[in-house]
């Protein structure tokens, strides 16, 4: 199943978590924080001007970004975990 998001979204797909500290200590699924990493899989087509015509985006398909801790819906799509989020939601492109 393909996801077309819609205006100013964005679809994401998380980076694996972090499996051990620095120190090598093993983390527990329950201690493991979400990662604010990700790679762009889709784009919207963009956020509407007041004239009527779109902007384009700043992030585009196969950008890695990051982007707030509570940022975003979290969707199941064919047993894949992906985050949906405005534009405005990214914070950095990683390059």
């Amino acid at each position: 199943m393909k996801i077309v998001p819609l205006g100013d979204k964005l679809v994401i797909r998380r980076e694996s978590a972090e499996e051990k500290t620095a120190g090598g200590i093993l983390l527990p699924d329950s201690a493991k924080e979400a990662p604010q990493q990700g790679r762009v899989l889709a784009v919207g087509d963009g956020p509407q001007l007041p004239d009527g015509s779109r902007a384009s985006h700043e992030v585009q398909e196969g950008d890695r970004v990051i982007f707030g801790s509570y940022g975003g819906t979290e969707v199941s799509i064919d047993d894949e975990e992906l985050l949906i989020l405005r534009a405005d939601e990214v914070l950095a492109v990683l390059r």
